[in-house]
């Protein structure tokens, strides 16, 4: 057990200088406006591909999902299996009418649906919201446990993360963050995948040995959810998929840092390359994870290797990580970790300043703003969301915060599935106006708000949440648009190219 040496410190500030370096070199280019926050049009798809998987996967994956297998269970595999839903569907009827209108944010289609410039700008704040806190978060959970394992103050690791991404996020635009993404993300699949090949190598009997335990011994495919239930709102195996796939559904459609990654091309035979190869990337990566989480307990629980320090269920990884690698490949591990959480951060910092720039500023200016204008708003925006992300994440670190914590986690997975139902009652709907959208957004904020914090998590699973956002945005936005139709005696359509009906 040699832990983390000066050799893998010295791979690790390699590794960032790399980064930094790459992410100036595609920011050589001065951007302005729509090229800042879309892209110059030279990103080729699979570039894209890769960011969309590096932003998606979070520190918090990395480390959790070979923590849930460790402590026997792969129940949570099963959420991957969302993307065989959320991808056809968004590829089928969303990627179309984003192509089309050749959008430049997420919430400029709720605009052009419902010629609502408030509904841009309320869908824009509650994504800025959630990024913010999804972002302080991301850097201070996988900071928390480097700090342990290479004894390097956490607040030194927060402030290097945020310093790196915010200088390619604000020189670069997204041409910066994408091409930084690839590189991240690429570190991170063959991180991972050598660190599954060592662990087999390391295991007596291998990949059968793993088989065996998973299949007969440990039964880590034993679980006490039926497959399904008559109660849908209730845990089983289809809400699992179906609830997952939905919660995907709301990411691709209505969050603007996957969203964004759309506007980059408005050819769908790229678009559609472009969202297959992601869900193939996540579906592997997750099963990799879940696979090193059954070896780590077959290496540890099975054929009697001492336990590292700090072996808790979310830190077992990064602790065999640390204490069983050959020097060297410690710090490339622990880099994919970084990597994960930089990507997140840096994609963060682009697309709140995207949407706050084009959705927020442009529709509250009273003159008109210049490409310039737009740029300089944007890297104004990345720079202080960076530095107000980086001091929330040392608040984390540093304070006894438990409890808001868990309260503004708890939070963040309701806006998407909030907004998501607006999305869909857009597209999927003729009559809907922008009074039955406006009322359905409320409708749908009142109701899982008072789910999430005042009904039995038991009662309803949390992985219904998407589903009930869903249904009660449709039932309240049509209704609501029908009976203001009626009042106003109006005959609404809506605009061209923005439902799935031709």
């Amino acid at each position: 057990m040699q832990g983390f040496t000066k050799i893998d410190l010295i791979i690790l500030i390699v590794y960032l200088a790399v980064v930094l370096f790459a992410g100036l070199h595609f920011s050589k280019k001065e951007m302005k406006g729509k090229e800042y926050f879309k892209g110059d049009g030279t990103i080729p798809w699979w570039v894209t591909s890769v960011s969309i998987f590096a932003t998606l996967l979070s520190p918090i994956s990395f480390l959790s999902l070979p923590g849930n297998s460790y402590a026997g269970t792969w129940i949570m595999w099963f959420a991957q299996l969302g993307m065989l839903i959320a991808i056809p569907f968004t590829i089928r009827f969303f990627l179309p009418i984003y192509s089309k209108l050749d959008i430049d944010t997420a919430y400029q289609y709720l605009e052009l649906r419902f010629d609502s410039k408030g509904l841009r700008i309320l869908g824009a704040l509650m994504f800025i919201i959630y990024q913010v806190g999804r972002m302080s978060i991301i850097m201070y959970l996988p900071c928390m446990v480097l700090s342990k394992l290479i004894g390097i103050n956490v607040n030194i690791l927060i402030i290097i993360m945020g310093i790196i991404a915010i200088i390619y996020s604000y020189t670069g635009g997204l041409k910066s963050v994408l091409w930084t993404d690839f590189i991240q993300g690429s570190v991170l699949l063959l991180g991972v995948t050598f660190g599954l090949i060592y662990l087999l190598c390391n295991i007596d009997g291998g990949f059968s040995t793993i088989a065996d335990e998973l299949i007969n011994n440990h039964k880590f495919l034993a679980v006490d959810q039926p497959i399904f239930d008559a109660n849908i709102f209730r845990d089983s195996i289809f809400l699992l998929i179906f609830g997952a796939g939905l919660n995907t559904v709301g990411s691709y459609v209505s969050s603007q840092d996957i969203v964004q990654r759309f506007t980059t091309t408005t050819d769908t035979k790229q678009l559609n390359k472009m969202m297959i190869a992601n869900g193939c990337l996540s579906i592997f990566i997750a099963t990799v994870f879940y696979l090193i989480g059954t070896g780590l307990y077959v290496f540890y629980q099975t054929q009697g290797n001492p336990l590292p320090p700090a072996a808790q269920q979310d830190q077992i990884y990064a602790s065999w990580i640390a204490f069983e690698l050959p020097v060297g490949f410690t710090g490339v591990l622990l880099a994919a970790i970084y990597a994960a959480a930089q990507s997140t951060l840096s994609t963060g910092l682009n697309s709140v300043a995207s949407s706050w720039t084009l959705d927020v500023q442009s529709n509250i200016s009273k003159k008109d703003l210049s490409f310039e204008k737009q740029t300089k708003i944007g890297q104004r925006v990345s720079l202080i969301v960076g530095i107000f992300a980086i001091i929330v994440s040392m608040v984390l670190a540093n304070g006894n915060i438990k409890s808001a914590y868990e309260w503004f986690n708890g939070f963040m997975g309701l806006v998407l599935g909030i907004l998501v139902g607006t999305f869909i009652l857009g597209a999927f709907t003729k009559i809907a106006n922008k009074f039955g959208a406006s009322l359905a957004f409320i409708a749908a904020s009142c109701v899982m708000v008072y789910i999430k914090y005042f009904v039995d998590p038991a009662k309803i699973s949390f992985w219904s949440y998407s589903i009930i956002s869903i249904v009660v945005s449709l039932i309240v936005g049509i209704i609501g648009s029908i009976v203001y139709n009626k009042i106003k005696g109006d005959k609404i359509s809506p605009p061209k190219e923005t439902t799935i009906y031709k």
